[in-house]
């Protein structure tokens, strides 16, 4: 409390009575004012200021300078009846009094007001909400809320909860600060207590805490085997058997597994893991095995799990003849992780001795019957043939002739005998060389073009068909043997012989053979892709050059 004074002049007057001389001073009083004594109140308790002002002709006004703020400020009047404020925590409140007489004269002091903070504790209510029907059974997902707790504050909050089990199997909740928890009703062989104990704090730091417990009930099954999920795997490959998803009462379960259909070799059996190899299919064939779970008091239940296994899907094309697997420099194992997926060890050449039934023969996973003129098939051992099949394309490709003289002093169809890309189109206009005369690189005294050739052989019925064409650049492909690099023709010469040798009309060291494909070299149309046969390489060739070439067809077509 402050007190202010104003000092007003005093003024003397003399006067005179009976002769005699005297005097009396009329001095004015100073204005002041005084706020009252400084207060202690509880927050939302109503309290009373008053203030006194000298002289008692004047005018108060109530204002609050700082602190927090309360509702009926500023007033006018000596005396006022004010509310605390809700506060969350302790507070200093300082109100001003003005005190201005009739001659303006303004005054003030000022007043300090402490609130104590009053909070009201909240409170802890626990609800299940999950399952809907209770009790509660085995595997039913079990949802424990503290959404209903209080605070009774009428601006208060809860901050914070807090979740911690008392009793009862350890159950394995996502948090434990969440308004909510959920978990999974435990396998019991006995009817079980849960207790949980909730604490929930309030935005002034109050908190509460109470016990929720209810019973878990026994199960009729006091152990679970799972077999696992069905499977769906191909032949050959490692199948894994999981049993460890099973549940028992105790802590501790054994397993043993036993095979009901199929045909499968099983090791570890009374692990609950166990693996083993897909058997050899040529069509879908399902495994069935069983799982007996034991639980360490000697009770037990089985689960079944089918394996389904399909045959390798090889495809309609070969493989590159890869035997063996490398890395940079050298060879490697194919089961090394540093160089993982090679053809040696995924293609069709890595499975050829354990699940591929071949119609003929070859090397690797290749699968040729050699044919006679009339394409019937003939033994493998058999020397002297005209075509041969490929049983994985399901193509004939036409078997050259042996080599007798010199070009152009050649039969039609020997090996030897190299071409310009003359072809016709859909249309029937040849295109592609603009050589149509006789030279000394055809046979032929009237047409050195692949049609010419093409048409020869059809006009022949070649080894019963009169569909023979050029190969397709992917066609061609299909019958390089990768496994032979380094050798002077990745093709099987058991089953293509004559073959020319490579400097038959060029110095050059390969051996180029047409497809029917015209290579896009993005200025014109003037190149045909060839395949090197002696390294496997391909090459965008001028079609004005001359190459050699290798007819094929489909079965049972014609032109």
């Amino acid at each position: 409390m402050r007190v202010l004074f104003v000092i007003l002049p005093i003024i003397s007057l003399l006067s005179a009575c009976g002769g005699s001389g005297g005097g009396n001073d009329n001095p004015e009083v100073a204005t002041s004012v005084n706020a009252g004594v400084d207060q202690q109140v509880i927050e939302k308790i109503e309290f009373t200021v008053t203030a006194l002002g000298s002289p008692a002709d004047g005018t108060f006004t109530w204002q609050r300078v700082s602190g927090p703020s309360i509702d009926g400020l500023p007033a006018d009047g000596a005396e006022q009846t004010l509310t605390a404020p809700d506060i969350k925590a302790d507070s200093e409140l300082v109100l001003r009094v003005n005190y201005q007489t009739a001659d303006g004269t303004l005054v003030s002091d000022d007043l300090l007001i402490e609130i104590a903070s009053n909070n009201q504790l909240p409170e802890a209510i626990v609800t299940q909400t999950a399952p809907t029907e209770l009790p509660s059974d085995y595997n039913d997902t079990i949802t424990l809320s503290a959404q209903t707790s209080i605070d009774p504050d009428e601006n208060g909050a809860i901050n914070s909860y807090s979740w911690l089990q008392l009793s009862g199997p350890s159950m394995v909740i996502d948090s434990a600060s969440n308004d909510t928890i959920s978990f999974t009703h435990p396998l019991l062989d006995v009817n079980t207590t849960l207790v949980w104990q909730l604490t929930v704090v309030d935005d002034e730091g109050g908190e509460d805490s109470t016990e929720y417990t209810h019973i878990l009930n026994k199960t009729d099954e006091v152990v679970i085997a799972n077999a696992g999920a069905d499977q769906t795997v191909i032949e050959v490959e490692q199948v894994t058997l999981d049993a460890t998803s099973s549940e028992t009462v105790t802590d501790t379960f054994s397993c043993y597994w036993q095979q009901l259909t199929g045909n499968a070799t099983l090791a570890n059996q009374r692990q609950c893991i166990i693996s083993f190899t897909a058997p050899n299919t040529d069509a879908i064939n399902t495994l069935t095995f069983e799982v007996t779970v034991t639980d360490s008091k000697g009770r037990t239940d089985t689960d079944s799990v089918n394996i389904t296994v399909e045959s390798k899907p090889l495809g309609l094309i070969n493989d590159s003849g890869m035997g063996k697997c490398y890395n940079h420099t050298q060879e490697v194992a194919c089961t090394s992780p540093d160089f993982p997926r090679q053809d040696a060890a995924v293609g069709r050449d890595s499975v050829v001795d354990t699940h591929i039934d071949k119609v003929g023969a070859g090397e690797h996973a290749f699968d040729f019957t050699k044919l006679n003129e009339f394409a019937d098939e003939l033994p493998d051992t058999e020397s002297e043939f005209s075509c041969v099949r490929d049983n994985v394309t399901g193509l004939i490709w036409e078997v050259k002739a042996q080599n007798t003289g010199t070009v152009p002093n050649t039969q039609l169809r020997e090996g030897q005998n190299h071409y310009t890309w003359y072809l016709n189109d859909n249309n029937g206009v040849q295109t592609g060389s603009s050589l149509g005369a006789a030279n000394s690189t055809c046979p032929s005294t009237s047409n050195c073009g692949l049609q010419a050739y093409v048409d020869a052989v059809n006009g022949l019925d070649y080894c019963g068909g009169t569909n023979w064409r050029v190969p397709t650049y992917t066609e061609l492909m299909t019958l390089l043997d990768y496994g032979k690099q380094g050798q002077s023709l990745l093709l099987d010469d058991d089953y293509f012989p004559n073959t020319p040798s490579q400097n038959t009309f060029t110095q050059a060291p390969y051996l180029p053979y047409w497809t029917s494909q015209t290579a896009a070299d993005g200025t014109s149309l003037s190149q045909a892709y060839i395949i090197d046969m002696s390294n496997g390489n391909d090459l965008a060739y001028p079609k004005s050059k001359t190459a050699f070439v290798r007819l094929v067809r489909t079965a049972g077509g014609t032109q």
